[in-house]
């Protein structure tokens, strides 16, 4: 069972964050959001950042559109809430975008990654964002990489290109420590989704 992982001091001023990065997740139930939430947070927690990492809790039917949330930072987070201003956006299923507002509350500096095939350029017109917008075909990584359509850990590695909070080569090295635990003893499922990250790093485009 999934588990939120937060990391925070009794300091009663919300808000009394440095060098905080909010992260907001769209999926539909089964892509690993919500998976994917919670290693990023294992991860960063590892490498000594404060963290957390939660779903919206609600319907979880297979398909659904769901919701999950990260809180990056190098000082105590005291903010206990959805993440309503995300400086990154992730959209793990492209289908989503039209269904929900995806950019809602998205910082004008901030910006969208989407598991998607198309020109960045083209998906920022489409739609309309003032902020950057990242694109990178998670899964078709996913699939050549670990052999399944589970876009979860490659849309990871784009996120670190995008926006490099923690220094790479430190992250995978915390995120291969996770892995490890995880998936202990099936050493093929570890090494796919770590070349997984890896390749969406590289081949990720920005507009």
């Amino acid at each position: 069972m999934l588990q939120d992982y937060w990391r925070h001091s009794s300091l009663e001023e919300e808000g009394l964050v440095s060098n905080l990065v909010e992260i907001r997740w769209h999926a539909r139930g089964g892509q690993g959001a919500k998976t994917a939430s919670t290693l990023l947070a294992e991860s960063a927690l590892t490498a000594g950042k404060f963290v957390q990492g939660f779903p919206e809790y609600g319907p979880e039917r297979m398909g659904a559109p769901i919701l999950a949330f990260n809180r990056i930072g190098d000082d105590p987070i005291t903010i206990h809430s959805n993440v309503e201003n995300p400086d990154v956006v992730m959209v793990l299923d492209p289908s989503l975008i039209g269904a929900v507002d995806v950019t809602q509350g998205l910082k004008d500096d901030g910006v969208i990654i989407v598991n998607s095939t198309a020109n960045p350029a083209e998906l920022k017109a489409r739609l309309g964002a003032k902020s950057k917008v990242a694109t990178v075909d998670a899964s078709g990584i996913s699939v050549a990489t670990i052999g399944r359509d589970i876009p979860n850990t490659p849309m990871m590695g784009a996120l670190l290109r995008v926006n490099e909070f923690i220094p790479f080569e430190g992250f995978m090295e915390s995120v291969k420590t996770d892995l490890d635990r995880r998936f202990h003893g099936r050493q093929a499922i570890v090494e796919g989704n770590l070349n997984a990250m890896r390749r969406a790093y590289q081949e990720v485009n920005l507009a």
